[in-house]
């Protein structure tokens, strides 16, 4: 082999183990407790990330913690972030059913305190990760987990930034809105029967009153659930997977992450 050659070799494996590097993606579960309840969390970052970065907190659903929250943890981790992927209702606890779920995710709803009380203690796992710039944190959540990110704002959390994607917007105490300290996105679908037109109107009322920097995405043609590939075949009237609201949606993210941080920690997603 030729010296020309031995150099070109040595360049591409360079390289691959950079690539092999950067796809350093850890994963841990995390148990912890919230008065009482030991809950089951999921964290992920990427290893080749040098320092502190950002840390966002990811709530699922209201079926409760599934491999759909703890998959957009590791694609956090894929923008140099560090996730953690918390847990509201248990560990090993899931919803069988949607009447189970809505049962489940009602008794946070009926106790605001509860709700905020018990993402603030997922919001502690992340702050305690020692790769975690604490001046940096972040919250989002897919549908019941958009409503739990919202109230984690409202409840005052040290928050740079919220997401929301599909999640409710109301809440009984609208005025709350005025401890919001960072930036709210909400990603809504323009037909979701869930979250009817009263409710989106009165969110912006109540971010305007509060005077919070927020932005409010409307995706036309988008049901409840847009973003969960999972709702293809989904049989409840008004949950549908919409693919471009969800590439879309997670665009909107980056970007609202991109600014609320205060600088890019990495470009590209997996």
């Amino acid at each position: 082999m030729t010296h020309r050659n031995l150099v070109t070799l040595a360049f591409l494996l360079a390289i691959g183990l950079a690539g092999a590097a950067h796809a350093a993606i850890k994963t841990q579960e995390i148990e912890y407790d919230h008065g009482g309840t030991k809950l089951l969390g999921y964290l992920a970052y990427d290893d080749a990330v040098q320092g502190k970065r950002p840390g966002v907190i990811v709530v699922h659903e209201w079926m409760g913690h599934n491999e759909y929250a703890r998959k957009r943890a590791e694609q956090l981790a894929g923008l140099g972030y560090t996730a953690f992927a918390l847990d509201m209702y248990g560990k090993g606890v899931r919803a069988k059913d949607p009447q189970e779920a809505s049962q489940m995710a009602g008794r946070f709803k009926n106790d605001r305190k509860l709700m905020r009380d018990r993402a603030r203690a997922g919001l502690d796992v992340l702050k305690k990760q020692p790769n975690v710039d604490t001046t940096r944190l972040a919250a989002m959540g897919y549908c019941f987990g958009g409503q739990v990110s919202l109230e984690l704002a409202r409840g005052g959390a040290d928050l740079a930034g919220v997401v929301s994607f599909h999640g409710a917007l109301d809440t009984p105490t609208p005025q709350d809105a005025r401890n919001i300290k960072g930036k709210v996105l909400a990603c809504h679908g323009a037909v979701d029967p869930f979250v009817p037109p009263d409710h989106v109107a009165a969110f912006m009322k109540e971010m305007e009153d509060a005077k919070v920097d927020y932005e409010f995405v409307s995706y036309g043609g988008a049901v409840h659930g847009f973003t969960n590939p999972d709702n293809k075949g989904s049989t409840m009237k008004g949950v549908a997977y919409e693919e471009k609201a969800d590439r879309r949606s997670w665009e909107a993210m980056k970007d609202f992450f991109n600014e609320v941080f205060g600088s890019r920690v990495r470009a590209t997603s997996r």
